[in-house]
């Protein structure tokens, strides 16, 4: 049965043979190339049907586990397995995957099979660090990540792709340099990079104190969090379309993801001696950043401060949850934080690819990204209008879509713990609609704006395929989002009880 395989280890080899083929097929043989990068995706989404079939969402166990010595004389694995909080993110690199292929597949004119290999190098590196449990293997996985954005933004990428990349590279590479340390530390105190024997190491609080920062360096750029925050903007405005949406969709979670699987678990009494810092940390991004956006003239940097805004609710449901955890009264709204927070983190990943997706279809047409240069859209290209508001209103939090259901679920567990925090998270409601409602005022409705306007096409099959996919999944997750909910409710048990334990042991 399929389900026997080695599912996680095909989630990556098989995306990272196919880059090998797409570039042996080479520009010379395009249409070639395209196709088996397309037709590799759509193969490597397929195994997340198996995946998602066959998971026992009862258990916080780890999953199709594959486990094999790699580097015995430093106890390093290759070991792979996934629980409730990897298998929504491997279905979403999966997807947005296949939508990237799709979305430049007549964009790309220069070196057409260099750019869908590396998408789908990077896919491959990100399902590793969601399947990673040898910390060694996810810091590898996890460095290994720049390496096709790297290329993707430098080649790609606009006027000032040079100055972006190098900022880029040099927060994120610097800042994992820091977990790195702290993962030796761990390895020369437990002789083992085995996340199950991190997690279940027993640490004293100075030791979790240089641990937790340690973390927090590395997962905080990659987020990104305030102050940390300045080279997305610039990474994304100079980014192609489809480097935006996986930066903005995968590539941010995996800092959020970090927390979890990291800084929570190892060090859980630091965690919640320091969680007023991340809690004030996520209401800066929350709301100082919503002000940001608000004076943007560029779509692709509005959407950008929009991003960091949101992905503020992640980090903040997250440290609420060790502000409720030990409350007797209250471990449902623990859990609800984190429920939030992951749910959060799986609908930004569709709204910020659908908004960057949006951009791209109108820069394409227009080749400029000023809102100044449009108005009126809605008038002469409704389908792409339609579009843009249905994700604009996600974006905004209206009821009905994805972005309500997080955001909700951690301003509900926030009001258990603080109703002062609780009021300043549901700020983002009112400051991401003005942000959001003003970038549409002027791009989508009134008049014509131009003569590029008056001249605009509405979507061809291609972008419908793109839109109309990643809308039904903003509306179906916004609609029914039980079915992330129970996938990923055994692990956030799992793991609010391990927080708990090892804070008396611990402590």
């Amino acid at each position: 049965m399929l389900a026997d395989w080695p599912l996680l280890s095909l989630l990556i080899w098989l995306p990272l043979g196919g880059a090998v083929a797409v570039l042996v097929a080479g520009d010379r043989n395009a249409t070639a190339a395209k196709w088996l990068a397309l037709l590799v995706a759509l193969a490597t989404l397929a195994l997340c049907i198996p995946l998602w079939a066959n998971f026992d969402s009862t258990t916080a166990a780890m999953q199709f586990v594959e486990r094999v010595p790699w580097v015995p004389s430093f106890a390093i694995e290759y070991h792979l397995g996934i629980d409730g909080f990897s298998l929504p993110l491997i279905v979403l690199t999966c997807i947005v995957t296949v939508l990237v292929i799709i979305a430049g597949w007549e964009v790309i004119e220069y070196k057409p099979s260099q750019y869908l290999a590396a998408f789908l190098a990077l896919a491959a590196l990100m399902n590793g660090v969601f399947a990673a449990q040898d910390a060694i293997l996810f810091y590898l996985f996890f460095e290994g990540m720049l390496i096709p954005m790297f290329i993707i933004i430098g080649i790609w990428g606009g006027p000032r792709r040079v100055y972006a990349t190098l900022k880029f590279f040099l927060y994120t590479f610097l800042g994992s340099v820091f977990m790195l340390l702290g993962l030796v530390y761990l390895y020369l105190k437990g002789q083992s990079f085995a996340l199950a024997d991190l997690h279940s190491m027993s640490l004293n609080l100075t030791e979790q104190t240089w641990l937790f920062f340690a973390f927090l360096i590395a997962f905080a750029v990659k987020i990104p969090m305030w102050p940390v925050h300045t080279w997305l903007p610039d990474a994304h405005v100079e980014a192609p379309t489809g480097g935006s949406m996986v930066l903005a969709a995968v590539m941010l979670k995996v800092g959020g993801y970090g927390f979890i699987r990291f800084s929570m678990p190892i060090a859980p009494d630091a965690s919640a001696e320091y969680a007023w810092l991340m809690i004030l940390l996520s209401l800066i991004a929350v709301v100082y950043i919503a002000f940001v956006a608000l004076a943007q003239e560029d779509m692709k940097k509005l959407i950008a401060y929009s991003s960091i805004s949101h992905m503020g609710f992640v980090t903040l449901g997250l440290f609420i949850a060790f502000a409720l955890v030990l409350d007797k009264a209250s471990p449902d709204s623990a859990a609800l934080a984190v429920q939030g927070a992951m749910i959060q983190m799986i609908s930004h990943g569709f709204i910020s690819a659908a908004m960057f997706g949006a951009v791209g279809v109108l820069y394409d047409r227009v080749h400029s990204r000023q809102i100044a240069d449009y108005g009126g859209v809605m008038n002469t290209i409704p389908w792409i209008g339609a579009f843009a508001v249905l994700f604009a209103m996600a974006n905004s939090g209206l009821p009905g879509t994805s972005g309500f259901v997080g955001e909700f679920m951690v301003i509900l567990a926030a009001t258990k713990a603080s109703l002062g925090v609780a009021a300043l998270a549901a700020l983002t409601l009112i400051l991401g609609a003005a942000y959001t409602l003003w970038l549409v005022k002027r791009v989508i409705f009134g008049d014509v704006g131009n003569q590029h306007v008056a001249e605009l096409k509405d979507l061809n099959g291609r972008e419908w395929i793109v839109m109309s996919t990643l809308a039904v999944c903003v509306l179906a997750i916004g609609l029914w989002p039980d079915p992330l909910v129970q996938v990923m409710q055994a692990s956030v048990e799992a793991l609010l009880q391990q927080v708990q334990q090892s804070k008396i042991l611990g402590g």
